[in-house]
């Protein structure tokens, strides 16, 4: 209360209507506390999306920290799809099998002729893997 009579005294010294004055300064202060609104709207999201980034990185170091710690795996190739769950995979040591395939896998990629990590106690299918190239030829 005492503030307000104050600002009231000092517009009337400077002359422009008090009601003038202190509403050009709410608008002045109102524009200000937008502008620092918008700016912290835009750090939010901006740092939203680093953690949408970090968060793909760290699943994705999680999942090779796994496989590195998770026993061997043997090569495969798959030859047939059965049904939605089993295939026919041929191993590189050489037999055929009826396998089973882990459900975070999309069986659409799953054609024949792709080559499959098969796990060594279950002979599930945990993941696709990139065509065998020769490193002679292409590097």
């Amino acid at each position: 209360l005492f503030q307000v009579a104050a600002d009231m005294s000092a517009d009337t010294a400077t002359g422009a209507p008090p009601e003038e004055d202190r509403r050009s300064k709410v608008l002045a202060e109102y524009r200000t506390t937008l502008l620092q609104h918008k700016e912290t709207d835009a750090k939010v999201r901006s740092m939203r999306d680093d953690i949408k980034i970090l968060k793909k990185q760290y699943d994705k170091t999680e999942d090779d920290l796994k496989a590195l710690q998770s026993v061997g795996q043997i090569i495969g190739e798959v030859l047939k799809q059965l049904d939605d769950e089993r295939f026919i995979v041929k191993a590189s040591s050489g037999p055929r099998y009826v396998v089973g395939c882990r459900n975070k896998i999309d069986k659409s990629k799953l054609t024949q002729g792709t080559r499959v990590a098969l796990d060594m106690t279950t002979l599930t299918i945990m993941r696709a893997l990139p065509r065998e190239v020769d490193p002679v030829v292409f590097h």
